[in-house]
């Protein structure tokens, strides 16, 4: 049976009567969530550090060769055969292992003068050969020894460009310059903290620079001159490494 107007109207007003809404509320819209306001970034302080570390050579690397002249192209390559050889030999029996030389350099030119007259075209007197060799000598006190060696086999024909001490591992002295460094940047950032009012916090990043490889001493070929045996100073090896920190400041 409908339900009249009438009736609808009267129902309503009950339920007004006792409290209870006529019809269902629409549902009210919820507001949004408040967003968190984000965190200030803590402030940062940037420091560089410098580390050396030193230690003595192990080993040491000879360069030298043999140089002669001979009438013709063919008369020089065979007398410098005949140095490049001798100088080889002598090398093996000092005890140096054929993996530890290398051959460096290789040549063959002419060698002209000057015309008879002014202005008159060069003249060919002859041909030079030459053969250069680096040799890496593991114990360094047989330095002088494998030098010597060298020169008396080649005769006149040797030619010393030089020696170089080294290290054989750089690896345990690169890390003693890295400990340096990062000690180096640390106290420094301490410090800056400290003049700052604040408390040094944690470390945000930290960069090496490209520092290379320890660099070996070098010895010229001048320092062995008129001398009758060959002595050697090694001195040592010295490494640096440059990093660049970033910690937060609290």
């Amino acid at each position: 049976m409908p339900v009249s107007t009438r009736h609808c109207a009267a129902l309503a007003a009950a339920l007004l009567a006792v409290g209870l809404p006529a019809f269902p509320a629409a549902a009210a819209p919820q507001a949004p969530a408040a967003v968190g306001a984000q965190a200030p970034r803590p402030a940062t302080l940037t420091v560089t550090g410098e580390g050396r570390a030193a230690a003595a050579p192990d080993m040491a690397t000879v360069t030298a060769g043999v140089e002669v002249s001979g009438a013709s192209a063919k008369e020089a390559l065979a007398a410098q055969s005949r140095a490049a050889d001798a100088l080889l030999d002598a090398v093996r029996e000092a005890g140096i292992a054929d993996r530890d030389v290398r051959t460096e350099a290789l040549a063959l030119s002419a060698v002209y003068a000057d015309g008879p007259e002014p202005g008159s075209a060069p003249k060919l007197t002859g041909y030079q050969a030459s053969q250069a060799f680096s040799v890496k000598i593991r114990d360094l006190k047989r330095t002088g020894a494998v030098i010597q060696a060298m020169s008396d086999a080649s005769g006149d024909a040797i030619r010393l460009h030089g020696v170089t001490f080294d290290v054989a591992d750089p690896s345990a002295l690169r890390a003693e310059a890295r400990k340096a460094a990062h000690a180096d940047a640390h106290a420094k950032a301490v410090q800056y903290a400290e003049l700052t009012g604040h408390k040094l916090g944690r470390l945000v990043s930290l960069d090496e620079g490209a520092g290379g490889r320890p660099r070996p001493v070098a010895v010229s070929a001048v320092a062995f001159d008129a001398m009758e045996k060959v002595p050697v100073a090694p001195g040592e090896i010295e490494d640096e490494v440059t990093l660049t920190a970033v910690y937060e400041l609290r």
